[in-house]
């Protein structure tokens, strides 16, 4: 029998080299700073070969969603696709070592397990370049139907929806969650993401597919296509799906910390402080698991989303986007658990 989840994330499984670099290194590589861009792995290979020392570790923008949420207490699973090589391994190892279920077997043959380049440069802006890889090879047949109807929220990653299989295990995964009376949550993911796929992503939230959307403030401004922020605030509130019910959105805003958008009503909740940034590399992958983690404790969404600020202030405090400090401690401190 298939232990409760109380989160089940299907996403991109890849692996992060992060670097610390400036800004005339980004110009002269041609890459659009603080932006994530789609790379082939011949120019993975020569990027790698143009950075300076870097740091490799398990990432994933999903997948630190599960660290993060599992490292708060939340039982959770994991759903990509890595192959059976070295850095395949790695990934499945940190997540299992941190609590994460991960079940789904390695491709033995194809593209090598996705890397994703990680610029850092001295404001703690990060640049993303990322090759894919196995990744693209997620389809529904992972997607275990026991294992979906087990977890009480179930996490979608707006990265994956590229490659057409994934977004088919997408769709399985919003059905069976649906059929069991569980949630699902959505994440833009990022601003261009949302410019390649604006009419699908809002389709899902107006077909009922999606109950909670995860944004910064950037990605929802694309999704509804306004240089105002307050408009598109605005826009998140009054979206209706065809069954005319609300969808809860969490909107981050960086230093102006995050939003609550529920029920027709926005909610402000401040930022936790931070003395010095040095890498927001995963932070918004961090406030989803704070956040998730404390709806599963059964906290209210407020509440829930000081929880998500707490993890984020942790994670942009050191380079890499998986947690560093012992976050429940850090959440009993701060009187939130």
């Amino acid at each position: 029998m298939t232990t409760p989840l109380d989160l089940l994330v299907l996403g991109n499984a890849i692996v992060d080299v992060i670097a610390r670099t400036d800004d005339a290194f980004l110009a002269a590589q041609g890459v659009t700073k603080g932006a994530m861009q789609l790379i082939d792995e011949e120019r993975a290979e020569t990027l790698f070969a143009a950075m300076g020392p870097a740091t490799i570790v398990s990432g994933g923008s999903g997948a630190n969603t599960a660290v993060g949420a599992a490292l708060l207490g939340a039982q959770t699973g994991f759903i990509g696709k890595v192959r059976n090589d070295e850095l395949g391994g790695l990934f499945g190892h940190d997540l299992k070592a941190t609590g994460v279920g991960f079940t789904v077997p390695p491709a033995s043959e194809g593209p090598a397990t996705a890397r994703c380049f990680v610029l850092v440069t001295p404001d703690g802006e990060r640049t993303m370049s990322t090759y894919l890889g196995a990744c693209q090879g997620l389809k529904p047949e992972d997607v275990d139907r026991a294992l979906v109807t087990s977890a009480r929220v179930v996490y979608l990653e707006g990265y994956l929806w590229d490659p057409p299989a994934a977004k088919d295990a997408f769709r399985k995964a919003v059905q069976i969650a649906h059929q069991a009376g569980n949630a699902v949550a959505l994440t833009l993911s990022d601003a261009f993401c949302v410019g390649r796929y604006r009419d699908e992503f809002l389709g899902l939230v107006r077909d009922g597919s999606i109950d909670i959307l995860f944004a910064n403030i950037g990605e929802l401004q694309s999704l509804y296509q306004t240089d105002d922020p307050e408009a598109a605030v605005a826009a998140l509130r009054d979206e209706r799906n065809a069954r005319g019910r609300h969808l809860l959105g969490l909107v981050t805003r960086s230093s102006e910390g995050a939003l609550v958008v529920q029920g027709g009503e926005v909610r402000s909740v401040e930022a936790s402080p931070v003395r010095e940034v040095l890498d927001t590399t995963g932070a918004g992958d961090l406030f989803a698991a704070g956040f998730l983690a404390g709806h599963a404790r059964g906290l209210d969404n407020v509440a829930s989303a000081r929880l998500g600020t707490l993890a984020a202030a942790e994670v942009i405090r050191h380079i890499g986007a998986r947690p560093q400090a012992d976050l429940i401690g850090l959440a009993k401190e701060r009187g939130l658990l």
